[in-house]
């Protein structure tokens, strides 16, 4: 979305520079690709509307942009971290380590998790047990765990077709890996069965240890070429499948809907993946976005508190607004998000 100019009515379009500590007057962002072209939206919308500098967004994963907020404090140092996936308690210490002891944690909304490949391909209906039994090392077969032999999505399920089995999945810096990981291999392998095949081979000393082993050998996936991460944001990917049309590729739904002309999208559980299915809760594979501001930053970098009021505005991230139209689902929450901004509350312990 080019050039956005709004007509805002609850925001001050011109807004009073807070007296600067730091030499840097601009505010700078980093993290998940997938948050990457909302933050951009915003901060030329925010450049446009206030009398601040633009700010700075970078890409580089939602693990490297939390990385980055944890280094510590000061002009050196950036102000917020973009993320598709929530903080994690070893990122909270890293933080506390290095002085960050405040962070504020922002949810602006919801995108879903979407299988796509070329668009003259066939069409795929997926359940989390194909995905699982597409990938996995290992598999269930009549009550074992067993090497993964299939080569087609036909060696997977009777019906779908004889298309090599090849799928590009999200890199370990990527948000979008974490709920991968989760909601569809996790997810796939309970539902195959070799969950508890693995949970019943563990050697754990306690319950605890036998589910954390059982989901750590769900999460062993092929080496063999049928799944190859990708460490750049959804543009290689899409290259990638435009490269091999077998490819079968891991999206997030706003950049498939900017992208239908040249990708297929399957359905999970029956369900097509969209705003409606997702904001309704029916589209199984969906995650919240976040960012994550670094308090003590608050009042010295100019014009970071106005950035945040406006990023969670009705008038950017409410149903109408510009995110929205990008393909971002609106969080039905949002009022109560805008009501923690403007009280300046730090986020509380992780549940």
């Amino acid at each position: 979305m080019d050039h956005i100019k709004l007509g805002l009515s609850a925001l001050a379009i011109a807004a009073i520079s807070a007296p600067a500590a730091f030499a840097r007057d601009q505010i700078q962002t980093a993290g998940s690709s997938t948050v990457l072209p909302y933050a951009t939206i915003v901060a030329e919308a925010f450049g446009e509307n206030f009398k601040f500098p633009t700010p700075v967004v970078e890409s580089g994963g939602s693990g490297a942009g939390r990385k980055k907020l944890c280094e510590g404090v000061g002009e050196n140092t950036i102000d917020i971290a973009n993320s598709s996936s929530r903080i994690t308690q070893a990122d909270i210490d890293t933080c506390k380590s290095n002085g960050v002891n405040e962070i504020m944690e922002v949810r602006f909304g919801y995108d879903g998790i979407v299988f796509a490949s070329e668009i003259k391909g066939p069409e795929f209906a997926f359940t989390p047990a194909d995905i699982y039994g597409a990938l996995a090392s290992n598999v269930a077969k009549d009550g074992k765990i067993v090497p993964n032999t299939a080569k087609t999505w036909k060696d997977v399920k009777a019906g779908f077709p004889t298309q090599n089995i090849l799928m590009f999945i999200p890199g370990t810096k990527h948000g979008t890996r974490e709920v991968f990981d989760t909601k569809v291999i996790e997810a796939g392998c309970k539902a195959s069965g070799a969950y508890d095949l693995f949970k019943a081979a563990s050697k754990g000393a306690d319950d605890k240890a036998k589910e954390k082993d059982a989901v750590s050998a769900c999460n062993d996936l092929r080496k063999d070429g049928a799944s190859v991460e990708i460490d750049g944001d959804y543009t290689e990917t899409l290259a990638r499948i435009a490269a091999n049309k077998d490819g079968i590729g891991v999206f997030g739904l706003s950049f498939y809907q900017n992208n239908t002309d040249k990708l297929r999208v399957a359905t999970v559980n029956g369900i097509t993946p969209s705003v409606e299915t997702v904001a309704k809760g029916e589209y199984p594979v969906s995650r919240p976005l976040y960012f994550y501001v670094k308090k003590a930053h608050i009042g010295v970098v100019p014009g970071l508190q106005e950035y945040i009021d406006f990023f969670v505005s009705d008038d950017i991230a409410g149903p109408n607004g510009p995110l929205a139209q990008y393909g971002l689902v609106p969080d039905p929450e949002l009022a109560k998000t805008q009501e923690m901004v403007k009280n300046d509350v730090a986020m509380g312990p992780l549940k």
